[in-house]
């Protein structure tokens, strides 16, 4: 997991602690790591909101690279007064 997010195993480790004492994640050891119902639906609402701006940024006529991209780190900072904004102008203007 380190590895393929480019930090040490102890961040890795920390992170992975920090996620379960939030209740997000379950540590089984031997079979991996897993998400538990609230985490689910963490990832879920963070799914849509990544939806929600590459599509607007696609309805203005971003490429989808850096449609996709942009979302990427867009996402996590905006309101959902902006996200409300963002998905009303895409379904206005029809999602590409």
């Amino acid at each position: 997991m380190a590895a393929r997010l480019g930090v040490s195993q102890p961040t890795v480790a920390k992170m992975l602690k920090r996620l379960a004492t939030m209740g997000l994640i379950e540590m089984i050891p031997w079979r991996g790591v897993f998400l538990t119902a609230e985490g689910e639906k963490l990832a879920q609402e963070s799914r849509e909101r990544h939806q929600i701006v590459e599509n607007f940024l696609l309805v203005l006529g971003v490429s989808p690279e850096i449609a996709r991209r942009d979302a990427e780190g867009m996402e996590h900072h905006v309101s959902e007064e902006t996200l409300d904004a963002f998905r009303l102008f895409t379904q206005k203007h029809g999602a590409k």
